[in-house]
């Protein structure tokens, strides 16, 4: 079974930088694509929104509303792949809880794991 750890989020004010990790318990030779996707408060019921995704080629894309700002980056050893967030010039409508996904090789196809989720305050 695949499990999926993020961590750090927390709180910060408008202007500042987190960093977001998440670890995989899954070989690179098994990942499709990795993808960080947020869920804003008040918006439980909506699809979450995609933020960043790196796939297998490495190459990267970005949701419009964070483009310029977040960078996202993948490594990994032999038996876990580490997904990074590095967000900067956070705004208050970044606030959300932020979500790693992963999608498999042995999958049907799309994001089959999910973190559990880690949440970003920013403040104005």
């Amino acid at each position: 079974q695949v499990q999926l750890v993020e961590s750090g989020g927390g709180s910060v004010q408008a202007g500042g930088s987190l960093r977001l990790s998440c670890a995989a318990s899954i070989s690179a030779y098994n990942v499709n694509a990795m993808g960080w996707f947020r869920q804003a408060p008040g918006k439980e019921g909506k699809r979450r929104e995609m933020v960043a995704l790196i796939r297998g080629a490495g190459i990267s894309q970005y949701g419009d509303a964070v483009k310029g700002r977040f960078t996202v980056s993948r490594d990994n050893d032999q038996n876990t792949v580490y997904l990074h967030l590095q967000m900067n010039s956070l705004k208050p409508e970044d606030t959300a809880v932020y979500y790693c996904a992963l999608d498999s090789r042995f999958g049907l196809g799309g994001y089959d794991y999910w973190g559990q989720g880690t949440q970003v305050t920013v403040s104005s």
